[in-house]
């Protein structure tokens, strides 16, 4: 454990922590809007709900800060088997819920083991490659097994769901972090014709007749514009009508209208770049940026392997999930299911990505604490 002491706020990342603040108070802001109650109080249930799991939040980061990231990795497998647990648990025993079993209820809180099992697979699988066999000329195809069978057991899980959206993000930031080892050329060429292959069998014979319905509207949505592309349609014209400067807190039409569906979860940002404009969409998206690339530093500059891939995995769950979510609120993808992480309503999806800006906190702290006593030692 880390002591708190004058050195703790020293090597403390100051930096994550403000644009963390920075994209938060956007974020809160943007969700008093879009689900604003009316009459006295204005701020809805909603509203309130997720400013106590941002102080939640904030505390898992500040738990993180005390322990060191090495410990933090090897709870990596007990936390992996206890999703896993959970998500069987979702399947077998949770009763519906539009057509999916995705949340368990705590009486206080819906739990949605899809979220912490992204960033639980992103402690066993930087584990299991910092640990892994060091062979010259990178991974071969056997190294591979182990990660593989780790990342499929929930992919499966998550999927059967059926939650194709979660399932995308956990197989991306699996690829993300195979790729960031180093592979052989061999390896690399017989794991992209697995992937082409599942794809197709997926197509085939995995996916339900909506999310296949989805995929197809992305394609044309002019095709359904009151049915299976209304989402998308009705996304576009709110980001588009906010022009330069936007309509204004709480001015925005399409979300307050209610033209907009599921307006503070998945399409968040529509209600932003409605409101906001193309000004307010650039500052935040430039403060996101700034956070993603405050991250990659922080892999860079990690003091060890481990280091390196926990927090180039974090930075992979957070920018990819950003970039599926904006891309589908602007009709480059299909409506999946992913919310913007940080900023769409949810408090699994919440909490687990604080927990990722945690760690990356924790990284950096110790590669602060470390570049400092190197400093001290070579005087």
């Amino acid at each position: 454990m880390t002591p708190i002491d004058r050195q703790f706020f020293k090597h403390f990342d100051w930096v994550m922590l403000l644009l963390l603040f920075l994209v938060s108070v956007m974020a809160m802001t943007n969700l008093y809007s879009s689900s604003y109650a009316g009459g006295e109080i204005g701020a809805s249930t909603l509203f309130f709900k997720q400013l106590a799991f941002f102080v939640v939040g904030l505390g898992v980061i500040l738990v993180l800060q005390v322990f060191e990231y090495q410990f933090i990795a090897k709870t990596g497998w007990i936390l992996y088997l206890l999703v896993l647990l959970l998500l069987v648990y979702t399947k077998l025993f949770v009763p519906s819920v539009l057509g999916a079993q995705r949340w368990i209820d705590l009486g206080f809180f819906n739990l949605q083991p899809s979220e912490p099992a992204k960033l639980v697979l992103i402690l066993v699988v930087a584990t299991c490659y910092a640990n892994g066999p060091k062979v010259s000329g990178g991974y071969r195809l056997r190294d591979m097994i182990k990660p593989i069978i780790l990342a499929l057991i929930p992919f499966a899980l998550i999927l059967i769901q059926p939650d194709l959206g979660t399932s995308l993000i956990v197989a991306i930031v699996f690829i993300s972090m195979t790729l960031f080892v180093r592979l052989r050329w061999s390896t690399l060429l017989t794991l992209a014709g697995l992937a082409v292959g599942c794809v197709f069998i997926s197509w085939k014979f995995l996916l339900k007749p909506y999310q296949v319905k989805r995929i197809e509207t992305f394609l044309n949505p002019e095709a359904d514009p009151s049915g299976a592309g209304y989402q998308i349609l009705q996304s576009k014209i709110a980001v588009g009508s906010g022009q330069l400067f936007g309509k204004g807190f709480m001015e925005g039409t399409q979300g307050h209208l209610s033209f907009l569906p599921e307006r503070h979860t998945d399409f968040a940002f529509a209600v932003w770049s409605e409101e906001w404009g193309f000004t307010g969409a650039l500052f935040f998206l430039s403060c996101y940026f700034f956070m993603l690339v405050w991250g990659v530093h922080v892999a860079m500059t990690a003091r060890d392997r481990l280091g390196a891939l926990l927090a180039f995995g974090c930075v992979a769950l957070i920018f990819w999930q950003a970039v599926i979510n904006l891309f589908m609120v602007m009709g480059f993808l299909p409506v999946v299911g992913v919310p913007l992480p940080l900023f769409s309503y949810g408090g699994s999806s919440m909490l687990t990505n604080m927990a990722a800006i945690g760690i990356l906190m924790n990284i950096k702290m110790q590669s602060n604490a470390s570049a400092q006593n190197h400093g001290h030692g070579m005087h």
